[in-house]
């Protein structure tokens, strides 16, 4: 099969852009997608880093220096806007070059969701595929769809005027996928928790902050600040360090006893909680959203909805092995999601080839695709 790749405008494809979970979406896809046979070609920044069959440079680091000046991202959240400069060259360049590639039945993938929809509104659906591969947001266009988690996709569901129209049989549910190489397993941990992720309340960091306060242990907390925390204000228990690039993410992950991710919104996938576990540390989470889909009560760490169950968590997270951590998390590698990427793809393009539900030319073995190990 070939995939048109679509990357985030206003990053470039790299390990370097970890804050990103969709950059690192789309840098992940082309290796794990690459390694089965087929053939990814990336349009992104001329400065990307990914393994794919072809990269073709849509943008410049000057089309970001112009749209985004030269603010630290690191440092503060990302800014962009969709209808910036880089954007439109994106967008422009995309359509030119995707143009010059095209073969009948391509999948054109929108990992950035409706910020891609004139690329792939610009093609013949009859025979070029729209996919949105990894929806973690809310507003959707294409015609086919692969959610984070089943709960995202059931609470869109919930609209009135989804129900009223049925089930889309070629809509899935894939989890995020993850390199175990981007990874360190440390059964021994040393004595603090850590919040990793962007300095906002929506995240649950003064949960984070409050517990570990309470209890009287040390809080490790890495990110991209933003206007509405002040890092001044931090108690004398926190440990600020800032952005954590690729390797101090590795080892600040595998070193800490616990991962604190108490969200306050329904996580569509919450990624930073699979990464806990395959560094082989429990997580403290919220009892909602995906977190009641992967992290698993009393294996993979606690969820929690009062200030107490926190406390309780925090508490008795020793009782957690890592080795569980580490065993449920491979079930989110790039080795076992590519085959349910593969098995998705495999029926979208069937029905496309055949214009049938019924039709197949689908040699199958198995119905495993969606079969997790839970050890």
């Amino acid at each position: 099969m070939r995939f048109h790749v679509l990357s985030i405008p206003h990053t470039i494809t790299s390990r370097d852009y970890n804050a990103c979970a969709y950059t690192q979406k789309v840098l992940k896809f082309g290796k794990m997608m690459t390694n089965l046979g087929h053939e990814v070609i990336h349009y992104g920044n001329e400065a990307s880093q990914l393994i794919c069959s072809e990269h073709v440079t849509v943008t410049t680091k000057k089309d970001l220096e112009i749209s985004y000046g030269n603010y630290d991202w690191k440092e503060n959240l990302f800014k962009f806007n969709i209808n910036d400069h880089a954007y439109k060259v994106f967008e422009k360049n995309c359509i030119l070059e995707i143009d010059k590639r095209k073969r009948r039945f391509d999948f054109i993938l929108a990992f950035f969701g409706t910020a891609h929809e004139k690329i792939c509104n610009y093609f013949d659906r009859r025979w070029y595929i729209p996919v949105e591969p990894g929806i973690g947001y809310t507003k959707t266009f294409a015609p086919c769809k692969v959610f984070e988690s089943y709960a995202l996709y059931h609470a869109l569901l919930g609209k009135p005027e989804d129900n009223s129209i049925g089930m889309n049989w070629y809509d899935a549910v894939i989890p995020n996928y993850f390199d175990k190489d981007d990874f360190t397993f440390r059964p021994q941990k040393e004595n603090y928790f850590l919040y990793i992720g962007r300095l906002v309340s929506s995240k649950g960091l003064d949960i984070a902050i409050d517990v570990t306060e309470k209890i009287g242990a040390k809080l490790v907390i890495a990110g991209q600040k933003s206007e509405e925390i002040d890092i001044k204000q931090f108690p004398s228990h926190v440990e600020y360090v800032g952005y954590a690039d690729s390797e101090t993410r590795k080892k600040l992950m595998s070193n800490a006893k616990a991962g604190f991710v108490p969200s306050r919104y329904s996580e569509p996938f919450g990624g930073v909680q699979i990464e806990f576990l395959l560094s082989g540390t429990p997580t403290i989470t919220t009892d909602w959203g995906a977190f009641t889909e992967n992290n698993i009560q009393g294996i993979t760490g606690y969820r929690c909805r009062t200030f107490e169950q926190f406390i309780w968590a925090a508490n008795n997270i020793n009782n957690i092995d890592p080795y569980n951590c580490r065993q449920w998390a491979e079930n989110f590698t790039l080795e076992k999601i590519g085959l349910m990427y593969q098995e998705y793809f495999d029926i979208v393009y069937n029905f496309y080839k055949y214009q049938s539900w019924y039709k197949s030319d689908i040699k199958r073995q198995n119905l495993d695709w969606l079969t997790k190990n839970y050890g």
